[in-house]
């Protein structure tokens, strides 16, 4: 029986498991997917879309307002007219209420259309209040961008950080290893080359390394975890970062001042308290514009029926059970109660006193935090250049050490001691690099920048 080869291929090509290569991002990319991914920046972007909904209900108080009440009930069933026994005319009215016939259906409307034409600022300043807010949420979402943007350079730092630490440990764990067998060789040949007291000493940094190493690569895998959850690719998809290993970023250029200036009118914290100030004023205006009436103009009007009642056409005969009327008003309606409306002023201008001591706190604190993140970078740059100086030093000792022991010029406790020097002062090192690269975020973020 013969097969047809393209369905042969097809089944080939099904059963086999296809390869899913690792997303590759660098710290670019990996920001600005966080910040496409991030729940806690769309939660404050509905936040603001929350605030937009309470200026629409600021503003959709000066619109027309219809309020309508329709019920039906029960009322007297009357017939005839208005005197004694039922007559449409005469000289003495009837006195046979208050039920004379009986019980009738009762069908009533009340309804009112009304227009505000004057609230003495109400509206205004509960809409300008509301303007505020909107820029005070506006400010959370900047904040929010911010938090992330940390998170993910902290995640995407610290990976490469572990990671390279993982790596030296592993090259001085390999060469340790070396060094343990030619020592264990030395012993079991018992040429007088080692000593058992050299066994100990490699197998005591050894132990020291296994340490580190352990700790580096939990790490590692710990701040790949934590990219994939800012990122939102998911902890069991494959990612890897471009980079081949930390580097220090560059040195930001400007002046302390500069960077204190920048901030002061960047920083979305300054832009909240501007507008969370303007708001207050505006809602202090509006709780004093309570204590004034609002002036309106609009229709009212009322429908009574009842199917047992007969009509009085008496324009000065009033039946409520049986009427309608209709008519355009110009009014002034007053809401105040006269010791709640002063507590709610009263309440709001501490309110706007206590932003105002919070902006004036702000104005100093904000500086400080940028002076503090401007030195940091300042010693942990030049901190990270000395010991870069200090690490290659310390890999020729290594090399050096092992090169003698090799040749049976070096002690194995000197090798160890070497080995342990130049793992310690690479992985402090790299520590120091992963700082600065933080200080350099932080001193971004203290000025006002979501890079």
């Amino acid at each position: 029986m013969n097969k047809n080869p393209i369905s042969i291929m097809l089944a080939m090509a099904l059963a086999s498991p296809m390869a899913v290569s690792a997303q590759v991002v660098n710290l670019t990319e990996a920001v600005q997917m966080s910040l496409n991914a991030d729940p806690r920046i769309k939660e404050r972007e509905q936040l603001v879309e929350s605030a937009r909904a309470l200026l629409d209900e600021a503003k959709g108080n000066d619109g027309l307002r219809v309020s309508a009440n329709i019920f039906i009930g029960l009322a007297p069933q009357v017939s005839g007219g208005f005197y004694q026994n039922g007559a449409t005319s005469g000289t003495t009215p009837r006195t046979d209420g208050p039920f004379p016939g009986g019980l009738s259906d009762w069908t009533s409307l009340q309804f009112a259309l009304i227009k505000p034409l004057y609230t003495f600022g109400k509206v205004e300043q509960y809409s300008e209040a509301a303007k505020g807010n909107i820029d005070v949420k506006r400010g959370d979402v900047r904040i929010s961008q911010a938090d992330t943007v940390m998170d993910v350079k902290r995640a995407y730092y610290g990976y490469l950080t572990a990671r390279d630490s993982r790596r030296l440990l592993e090259d001085v764990q390999s060469r340790l290893n070396d060094a343990l067998g030619r020592v264990k060789k030395n012993l079991k040949d018992d040429n007088g080359e080692s000593k058992q007291s050299d066994l100990y000493a490699l197998q005591a940094a050894d132990g020291m390394l296994g340490k580190y190493l352990s700790q580096a690569t939990a790490i590692e895998k710990i701040s790949l975890d934590g990219l994939k959850l800012l990122t939102g690719v998911g902890l069991d998809s494959k990612l890897e970062v471009a980079d081949d290993s930390l580097t220090p970023v560059p040195l930001p250029a400007g002046t302390l001042a500069d960077f204190e200036s920048r901030a002061v009118a960047d920083r979305p914290e300054m832009a909240q308290l501007e507008a969370g100030m303007r708001a207050r004023r505006a809602l202090v205006a509006a709780k004093k514009a309570e204590m004034y009436p609002n002036v309106y103009a609009g229709i009212i009007g009322q429908a009574n029926f009842a199917s047992r009642r007969d009509t009085l056409n008496n324009p000065y005969v009033y039946d409520p059970y049986n009427n309608a009327g209709l008519t355009p008003v110009v009014g002034m309606k007053w809401d105040m109660a006269f010791g709640v409306v002063p507590a709610q002023v009263a309440q709001a201008q501490a309110n706007l006193e206590a932003l105002n001591y919070k902006t004036q706190f702000a104005q100093a604190g904000i500086p400080f935090q940028v002076a503090e993140a401007y030195n940091q970078v300042q010693a942990n740059y030049k901190a990270q250049q000395q010991l870069a100086d200090g690490a290659a030093a310390g890999r020729r000792w290594m090399i050096t050490s092992l090169a003698d022991f090799n040749a049976g010029l070096e002690k194995a406790d000197k090798v160890a001691d070497a080995l342990k020097t130049y793992a310690l002062t690479q992985a402090e090192y790299l520590r120091t690099v992963n700082d600065y690269n933080m200080n350099v975020a932080q001193l971004s973020r203290a000025i006002g920048e979501t890079k």
